[in-house]
C-alpha cells in the first residue's frame, strides 16, 4: 500500500536559491504546499518579497533574503541567516543560475566564462557545501541541484552554459558519494525547455514576431510538442525533497518532454 505521507514536507525548512521567478518560484511554492517553511534568495529583494507573501498565504513561514549566489560572503551570510531564523536547513534547492549568453567557442571571452562558471558551478558547489555542513550537524538533509539537458547535449552558441550544466551532474554525483555517510542525499533535475525569462533570453535581440516564431519552432522539436511550464518541475522536486526518495542519491532526473530522444539539434 502506498503511503502518500512520505511525500509530506511538514516541519521541514527549505532554502531555494534563485527563488524569485521561474522554476525557483514554482519550487518554493510547491515545497510550501507540501508543508515546508521556505527561505527564498536571489539578488533582488522586492521580487523575493512577493514570493514570500505567496508562501505565507499558503500558511507556511517564509523569509526572503537578498544574496548573490556567486559571492562567498553572500553564501555564508545567507546560510547563517537561515539557521539564525529557522534553526536548520533540511532541504536546499540549488537553482540560481545565469542566462546562457550567446557566444561561440571562438568568440567567448574570459569575462563571460567567469560570469557563468562562478554562478552556475562555483556558487552552486559552495552553497551546497555550506548547507551540507548544517545538515551534517542536524542528522541529514536533501540537496537538489538544477542542471539542464544542455549538460547532456551541448546547445549551439551557449557552450560555457552547457559545460557548467554538465558539471552540475558530476557535482551531484561527487557530493552524493561523499555526503551519504551523513544521511545527506544529493540529487538533481535536468529540465528541457521551460517557459521562463531565461529561455526567452535566447531571442531577446530579435523582433517580437521572429522571436515568437523561433520559440514555436523549438516547441515542435520536443516530442510532446510544447514547452514546459515551471510548475511541471515541481513534482520531481517534492519527490527528491521528501522521504519518498530515501534511497535515491547521486541521480539526475531528466524532465524534457522527450527532447533528448529527438535527433534534431537545437540551433539558433
Amino acid at each position: 500500500m502506498v503511503n502518500l505521507s512520505r511525500f509530506s514536507l511538514e516541519g521541514r525548512v527549505a532554502l531555494v536559491s534563485g527563488g524569485s521567478r521561474g522554476i525557483g518560484r514554482a519550487t518554493a511554492l510547491g515545497l510550501a504546499e507540501a508543508g515546508a517553511d521556505v527561505v527564498v534568495s536571489s539578488r533582488k529583494l522586492p521580487d523575493l518579497e512577493k514570493v514570500a507573501d505567496e508562501i505565507r498565504a499558503l500558511g507556511r513561514r517564509a523569509l526572503p533574503v537578498a544574496a548573490h549566489a556567486a559571492r562567498m560572503e553572500d553564501i555564508n551570510r545567507l546560510v547563517e541567516t537561515v539557521v539564525a531564523q529557522f534553526g536548520t536547513i533540511d532541504i536546499l534547492v540549488n537553482n540560481a543560475g545565469t542566462n546562457p549568453a550567446m557566444a561561440t567557442a571562438l568568440d567567448a571571452d574570459e569575462r563571460l566564462w567567469d560570469t557563468i562558471v562562478n554562478l552556475n558551478l562555483k556558487g552552486l558547489y559552495f552553497l551546497g557545501q555550506a548547507a551540507a555542513r548544517v545538515m551534517k550537524e542536524h542528522g541529514g538533509g536533501k540537496i537538489i541541484n538544477v542542471s539542464s539537458i544542455d549538460g547532456y547535449r551541448p546547445e549551439h552558441n551557449v557552450g560555457i552554459y552547457s559545460i557548467t550544466k554538465a558539471a552540475v551532474v558530476m557535482v551531484t554525483k561527487s557530493m552524493a558519494l561523499e555526503l551519504a555517510q551523513y544521511n545527506i542525499r544529493v540529487n538533481a533535475i535536468a529540465p528541457g525547455p521551460v517557459s521562463t525569462r531565461m529561455l526567452d533570453s535566447h531571442w531577446f535581440a530579435l523582433p517580437e514576431e521572429e522571436a515568437r516564431a523561433q520559440k514555436a519552432d523549438l516547441a515542435k522539436m520536443v516530442p510532446l510538442q510544447r514547452i514546459a511550464e515551471p510548475d511541471e518541475m515541481v513534482g520531481a522536486m517534492i519527490y527528491l525533497a521528501s522521504d519518498a526518495s530515501s534511497f535515491a542519491t547521486g541521480e539526475t532526473i531528466v524532465i524534457d518532454g522527450g527532447m533528448l530522444l529527438s535527433s534534431a539539434p537545437w540551433v539558433h
